[in-house]
């Protein structure tokens, strides 16, 4: 029997996606849907038996909720602000739904807001179980499948005292030759929100905030060597780890705990010059009698040259590394899986491309066969790593695994 995925947007993780699904060997009809003429030009090349194309805008819910009910399940590939009213109409609409957002607003501090948002969730969970329909969000690369490893390898240990996880979208080395030693994988003003957004990490077993502006200053980024990527990378923390323990279930016992983001030597000495400057403040400025959000303006100005795009020849790669320390058996242990993934020329597909939009498509077909168990608001931490890596690795998507006795 075909069943029919609805594509919400088809930038580039959406064109992954549609890749995936469209060459796929299963019975899957897929609509993709996007604003002017992005859906027809996403399709050409595919089967007509296999694909469609919709011109729709998202801000059209009742067009949207429309396609929707056509759906057995909605992969939405549609930028950060969408996730949570995408998800919403889709659990009205009685449909399931993937996503490799976040429902919440990584960079929200205001409390009316964030308790406003937390309700929705609620109501989001409650409105899915009573359709009987599955919500996945975080369901990508980082947020994703960092979190299936994370309790792949909490499932080896009897005790974890500390956590750590890594992710980066880089240039290659060779790709690395502008001013700022870094290419966009994926939205500009994605990224300069997520260098703007506060942190949450635990260390000493105590919960620690770290403010926003605080991100990159000298002494928060530590060096960690990668030999696949060929070149040291700083990581800073960038993400909330006292949530995660909490899904975890490690609140009680962990002792040091963190999230961190990979870039090249002195990006964070750039991007802390930067931060302190003004660059990526989001209250409008007047320029020419004109507001500006300095944010806004340094997101436009760098995706507009060329240095910053990846042409059809440069490389991107895509790293994740998950650290987990305790003990097995009563012996101190370490286990560490990395992932490490390169763009791919024959498809033309960016590695960062590949990792989320393959994820998701991997996503919707654990949907339609009914892999994933019970309905309602479901994490990543949920589900099983040989449900997606054993699929993720046909597409040449590989992790390794070390273990180490530690003193």
């Amino acid at each position: 029997m075909t069943r029919r995925v609805l594509l919400l947007g088809c930038g580039a993780q959406g064109r992954a996606v549609l890749h995936d699904l469209a060459f796929g060997d299963d019975h899957v009809h897929v609509v993709v849907a996007d604003r002017e003429q992005s859906a027809g030009k996403a399709i050409r090349g595919y089967a007509e038996s296999r694909v469609e194309a919709r011109e729709v805008d998202a801000t059209d819910e009742a067009a949207v909720a429309a396609l929707m009910r056509e759906a057995d399940v909605v992969v939405e590939a549609l930028p950060g602000p969408f996730a949570l009213p995408m998800a919403r109409l889709a659990a009205d609409c009685g449909v399931s739904l993937v996503s490799s957002m976040y429902l919440r607003d990584p960079q929200e501090q205001d409390a009316v807001r964030i308790a406003a948002t937390e309700r929705a969730i609620h109501e989001l969970d409650d409105a899915a179980r009573r359709r009987g329909v599955v919500i996945l969000p975080e369901f990508g690369l980082d947020p994703g499948l960092d979190l299936i490893l994370g309790a792949r390898a909490l499932a080896e240990l009897d005790e974890v005292v500390e956590f750590h996880s890594y992710g980066a979208g880089l240039p290659g080395l060779a790709a690395r030759d502008n001013a700022l030693g870094y290419r966009f994988s994926w939205s500009p003003i994605g990224v300069m929100r997520s260098y703007r957004r506060p942190a949450r990490m635990i260390t000493g077993g105590v919960a620690v905030e770290i403010d926003p502006a605080a991100l990159f200053e000298p002494g928060r980024h530590h060096i960690v060597e990668v030999p696949e990527i060929g070149a040291p990378l700083e990581c800073y923390p960038n993400g909330d780890a006292v949530h995660y323990a909490e899904l975890f279930g490690l609140s009680a016992t962990v002792r040091e705990m963190a999230r961190y983001t990979g870039r090249y030597v002195g990006h964070c000495a750039f991007w802390h010059v930067m931060v302190k400057s003004g660059f990526l403040e989001s209250e409008p400025v007047a320029v020419n009698g004109v507001a500006v959000a300095p944010i806004d303006f340094t997101a436009a100005l760098l995706s507009a040259q060329p240095q910053f795009q990846y042409g059809e020849s440069d490389e991107d790669l895509t790293w994740i590394r998950v650290d987990v320390r305790g003990k097995r058996g009563g012996k101190n242990r370490r286990v560490v899986y990395d992932l490490v993934d390169r763009r791919d020329f024959a498809t033309g597909l960016t590695s960062m491309q590949r990792t989320v939009g393959f994820t998701l498509a991997r996503g919707a077909r654990l949907i339609l066969n009914g892999s994933l168990g019970r309905p309602g608001l479901r994490s990543p931490v949920e589900v099983p790593y040989d449900l997606v890596f054993p699929a993720l690795e046909r597409h040449g998507i590989r992790v390794t695994r070390r273990e180490l006795i530690r003193a």
